[in-house]
């Protein structure tokens, strides 16, 4: 290639077949200069094509740096937020699928969390300082702007979206309809990656459209599920814990990752069983004898 060609690696260009060889097309690259002509090999054809014709194709660069021209178009253009597959990683970053005929590199500063082959990610694709295509999971502006407010939802519908961000207080989806929903860490039964598809249950509807979810059971069948596991805890403990009706909500928070609320609904089960008790402070089976206890 001169330096004269207007096309550059991560164009989508519809150009003109100027001639036909036994390893393919080569297309006009506009130059003046068949030397310039690009080349669109047999392989990268989609369908047949003869002198004349105008081709929609995806511009690359092949292992020896020469613009090369693929038929097989990206699914998404600069700018634009896609639901992509991770189809390699390296020191580096990571290369993922775009429907191109070739990865697209994401720099380890655009990631977000660690990546595996196979994980579903949403990136913005764009053209980094050396002008080649690139993509970053730094997409929240993208997808502010591309929501939508909810509509027909009620609390306790069950909607289905991906992850694509997370902050301190939980992590943010994106909607099958658009909606963006967040999901805060007391909701989680287990966390989800960054990408991940899930199923969340409606919670709240913000003035704004946005909508809180929780993948926490509803209430009565929460209250079994967090009952049980603080009996497993008390079990686990030779029937006793420092933890009852009066512990901060914070410390609640960190050890059992419940709200104050569940917490204390949890222990009201426990207690209308007659399975506990409290004293100073302290959680009891009912058929542990308490002993002197030690400062934790």
């Amino acid at each position: 290639m001169t330096g004269n060609s207007k096309w550059k690696a991560g164009d989508v260009a519809a150009l003109t077949v100027a001639r036909v060889s036994d390893l393919g097309a080569f297309l006009n690259a506009g130059t003046g200069n068949t030397s310039d002509d690009i080349l669109l090999h047999k392989a990268q054809q989609l369908t047949d094509v003869k002198v004349g014709d105008e081709v929609t194709v995806y511009l690359y660069k092949d292992p020896k740096g020469r613009l090369t021209a693929s038929m097989k178009l990206p699914k998404m253009k600069e700018g634009q937020v896609a639901h992509v597959t991770v189809i390699n990683t390296t020191r580096d970053g990571a290369f993922v699928d775009i429907g191109a005929e070739r990865g697209v590199f994401m720099p380890f500063a655009g990631m977000r969390g660690r990546l595996r082959t196979g994980d579903k990610v949403w990136v913005k694709l764009y053209r980094d300082k050396s002008d080649r295509l690139a993509v970053t999971m730094e997409v929240e502006n993208e997808m502010r702007l591309a929501s939508k407010p909810a509509t027909d939802v009620a609390i306790g519908d069950l909607v289905t979206g991906s992850v694509y961000n997370y902050s301190e207080e939980g992590a943010f989806l994106i909607t099958e309809e658009r909606f963006i929903a967040f999901l805060h860490n007391s909701e989680v039964v287990t966390r989800p990656k960054v990408g991940e598809t899930i199923t969340a249950r409606v919670t709240f509807i913000r003035e704004d459209g946005r909508l809180n979810v929780s993948m926490r059971p509803v209430k009565e069948e929460a209250m079994d599920q967090d009952a049980e596991s603080l009996l497993k805890y008390l079990k686990a403990r030779k029937g006793r814990m420092p933890y009852s009706d009066d512990t901060a909500p914070e410390i609640v928070r960190e050890k059992f990752n419940l709200s104050k609320s569940a917490f204390k609904r949890a222990l009201g089960r426990l207690f209308k069983a007659r399975l506990i008790e409290q004293r100073d402070g302290w959680t009891y089976m009912v058929e542990t004898t308490p002993e002197i206890e030690e400062k934790e």
